[in-house]
């Protein structure tokens, strides 16, 4: 019985979302694509797609078997490229999801040395501040910044994400430099996608309203409006590091900031499936920034 073959079959029937398109990349009938699926249900003892005239859809099962069956077909393509090539060689297409403004600040300018070393890889970077389903979407890895503790996918910490209050001395000037907490609610706060802020404090977590005359889901468009002079704004020191040392942004409230839970990460379905271009890329980016990474040098934190 062809158990890798019906596999591969699952795997396409899932990306494809029809057996007939499914059919179609692989040269066989609907009728034989069925029958594979409804073999491996059988040899499993469980559903894994539910039928409708319209579309077909993952069980629960379903879903965590196709997980683990991309990771094992990756694998398989993996070591068959390492044979053929001789050598064991990083070769491949890289499909690899990122937050828009880290993407272009602290891994586009870092592709080359990449690429330099691993000739044999493609590069695919895709810049979005949503969660991108890793599998589903056909990435090989994801940056996150984020608390991930209860991912489901294996997480490697590549550098700490440090968050601060700050605003321009223009800004503090003309509104005054706020010396408690409870002082940021007479202040125009700005933030994306949030109406609070959760800090840590001397107190312990506390939580601040934020409100103000802007609205956006941009992160960057509140950087521009931080700089601009409009309010006061978390923000991470990747982001706005040059600025804080040249003296462009002063810290406010120094001793409120994120908890340490949230950090820079890279998200990837499995470790023991790990492939060789994942695995190289991640540990490159976990050496290029380090626990003490380079947009942190210089700061107070």
């Amino acid at each position: 019985m062809d158990r890798f073959g019906d596999l591969d079959v699952f795997a396409h029937v899932v990306t494809a979302k029809s057996m007939s398109a499914a059919g179609r990349q692989l040269n066989l009938s609907p009728a034989v694509i069925s029958k594979r699926i409804r073999r491996l249900e059988e040899r499993l003892g469980v559903r894994l797609l539910q039928r409708t005239t319209r579309q077909l859809a993952l069980t629960e099962a379903g879903q965590g078997f196709y997980e683990r069956v991309v990771s094992i077909l990756s694998s398989i393509e993996e070591a068959e490229a390492w044979v053929a090539s001789g050598a064991g060689q990083v070769r491949g297409t890289l499909r690899v999801s990122a937050p828009t403004s880290f993407g272009r600040m602290h891994i586009a300018p870092h592709l080359k040395a990449f690429l330099d070393a691993n000739p044999l890889v493609t590069v695919e970077l895709v810049l979005s501040d949503a969660f991108v389903d890793v599998v589903g979407e056909g990435f090989d890895l994801a940056v996150r910044i984020a608390d991930l503790q209860d991912s489901s996918l294996v997480a490697k910490r590549l550098a700490p994400n440090h968050r601060v209050l700050c605003a321009t001395p223009g800004y503090l000037a003309a509104h005054g430099t706020p010396t408690d907490i409870a002082a940021l609610s007479r202040h125009t706060l700005i933030a994306h996608n949030a109406d609070h802020w959760r800090l840590d404090g001397p107190e312990g977590p506390v939580s601040v309203r934020v409100g103000g005359p802007l609205r956006t889901n941009s992160s960057e468009v509140v950087r521009e409006a931080l700089l601009a002079g409009v309010g006061i704004a978390l923000r991470s020191t990747w982001d706005v590091g040059p600025e804080l040392k040249s003296g462009a942004l002063q810290r406010v409230l120094p001793a409120y900031a994120v908890g340490s839970r949230v950090a820079v990460h890279a998200v990837y379905p499995s470790r023991r499936h790990m492939e060789q271009k994942v695995r190289a890329f991640v540990d490159y980016l976990a050496e290029l920034y380090g626990a003490t990474p380079y947009w942190d040098a210089g700061l107070a934190l």
